[in-house]
């Protein structure tokens, strides 16, 4: 297939500039990926499309504040960074925006002096290795100084650094959410456990690669950034009782499917390890993990409806998009949510 196969009209009004008051008050689409039938509900009606013994796989990674700004020591100027990926405690790849301005050897001051850094190295993809210094835990001092790094289409500010986190985020290390939680309570997750379903977490630290867009138009030469991932042994675990006993794998998040469909494409099953993925997937894939998937709206074009299409069936997904444009759903990260069973 070509990539502008998977182009729909999006009404700009339509896309999520900020997260509603409630997170389970979005609207939930829910698509039979057999008959291809839609239904409308809102996300806290979720449980009623769970049944006892199925189980739930989150991802538990935690966004970091990764936009920071720093006045560059000789001149003053102002430049941003991104952090992307941490090669050691301190040092990390970063983008950097104006490039021109941080120079190999350039050196910036964060919030008044309370962290510092130095460029260590241009590498050939304009990408920055920067090396960070300060007196306090790295982490706490990015937490004082940082913004969330919001996707390019969100250009509403965000009051609260935790709507674009998930009630149950632990493991720090994304460079954006992985949305679908965001639409989860603490209260809904207890109604769920309550009914007999099982929760599982996965850790897959999502990085800004997510937002890439589709280059080639045709499907199969795009390359996939590489993310890294872990996957605990009660997971590994749960799964396989899961199967075992009849119940449903249903993914929370394309993030989750990734990091199963990997390990299960690597090592025939699910089991505990950790490690970097690049799966792409697209049609006509053969899942071998999930049942069911949770998800919310994708760009056009984007390797995430491709996933979606791969799961749903592109006739059932494209159909399925035209209907939430048509009844106004809100897309994208803040955007309202869908199940796929």
């Amino acid at each position: 297939m070509k990539t502008s196969d998977y182009y729909y009209e999006l009404p700009k009004e339509l896309i999520a500039q900020t997260p509603l008051e409630k997170r389970d008050s979005s609207r939930l689409l829910v698509l039979d990926k057999t008959s291809g039938e839609v239904e409308h509900k809102h996300f806290y009606d979720i449980i009623n499309y769970l049944n006892e013994g199925d189980c739930l796989i989150l991802n538990d990674s935690r966004v970091l504040p990764a936009r920071i700004y720093g006045i560059k020591k000789e001149t003053g100027a102002r430049v941003e960074f991104l952090l992307l990926t941490q090669r050691s405690q301190k040092v990390w790849e970063c983008l950097a925006g104006p490039g021109k301005k941080a120079r190999e050897n350039t050196e910036f001051v964060f919030g008044d002096g309370i962290m510092t850094c130095k460029v260590l190295e241009v590498l050939e993809n304009g990408n920055r290795v920067v090396e960070f210094y300060c007196e306090d835990n790295f982490f706490a001092t990015l937490d004082k100084l940082g913004e969330m790094p919001l996707p390019p289409y969100i250009t509403a500010k965000l009051e609260d650094k935790e709507r674009y986190q998930t009630v149950y985020s632990k493991e720090l290390g994304s460079a954006a959410a992985p949305t679908a939680g965001l639409h989860f309570t603490e209260d809904l997750l207890q109604k769920i456990r309550d009914k007999g379903i099982n929760i599982g977490y996965v850790t897959l630290h999502v990085g800004l690669g997510t937002f890439r867009p589709v280059k080639v138009d045709d499907v199969t030469k795009h390359k996939m950034h590489s993310e890294h991932y872990e996957v605990p042994e009660e997971t590994a675990k749960l799964i396989k009782e899961t199967k075992a006993n009849g119940g449903r794998v249903i993914s929370v998040g394309t993030t989750s499917c990734r990091t199963l469909e990997a390990v299960a494409k690597e090592h025939g099953e699910v089991i505990a390890c950790d490690g970097w993925t690049d799966i792409f997937i697209y049609p006509p894939y053969q899942f071998k993990v999930l049942d069911g998937l949770i998800t919310n709206f994708h760009l056009p074009e984007s390797t995430l409806i491709m996933l979606v299409s791969a799961f749903a069936g592109y006739d059932n997904i494209m159909n399925a998009y035209k209907i939430a444009v048509e009844e106004k759903y809100r897309f994208f990260s803040f955007g309202d949510a869908m199940l796929i069973v």
